[in-house]
């Protein structure tokens, strides 16, 4: 791999540094965050009467669970319809959250790369 020119690499260095402050920054406007899939189930109750046994349009809910794993199983947290909608924006903060991480982290190894490129003796 060449060597990047002296000129060019203090240049690429402030780039960083500022789409790097730029992220920072958004992290400040961040709301409450969970990980987490918010969904709605319509369910069939099992009784052998019930039309939601016969009729897909005719079945119970809807029902809202929050689905997310830990340690390899699947979680599963009934919702109120009221909660419902602060725990899907709240998985929505937390899908931001890990994108600008991921582009935090992509920065920094660039950063890092320049800078003991700089610091190796010529």
């Amino acid at each position: 791999m060449s060597r990047p020119r002296p000129s060019s690499t203090p240049r690429a260095l402030a780039k960083h540094a500022q789409r790097f402050q730029e992220l920072k920054r958004g992290l400040d406007q961040l709301e409450y965050f969970c990980k987490g899939t918010v969904q709605r189930r319509m369910t069939q109750c099992g009784k052998s009467y019930c039309e939601c046994r016969s009729d897909p349009d005719k079945r119970h809910g809807p029902y809202f669970e929050l689905t997310y794993k830990v340690k390899g199983k699947t979680v599963n947290v009934r919702l109120s319809p009221q909660a419902a909608p602060l725990y899907r924006a709240a998985s929505a903060q937390f899908r931001k959250l890990k994108t600008m991480l991921q582009r935090l982290e992509k920065i920094s190894q660039a950063v890092l790369e320049l800078q003991s490129k700089m610091a190796q003796p010529k």
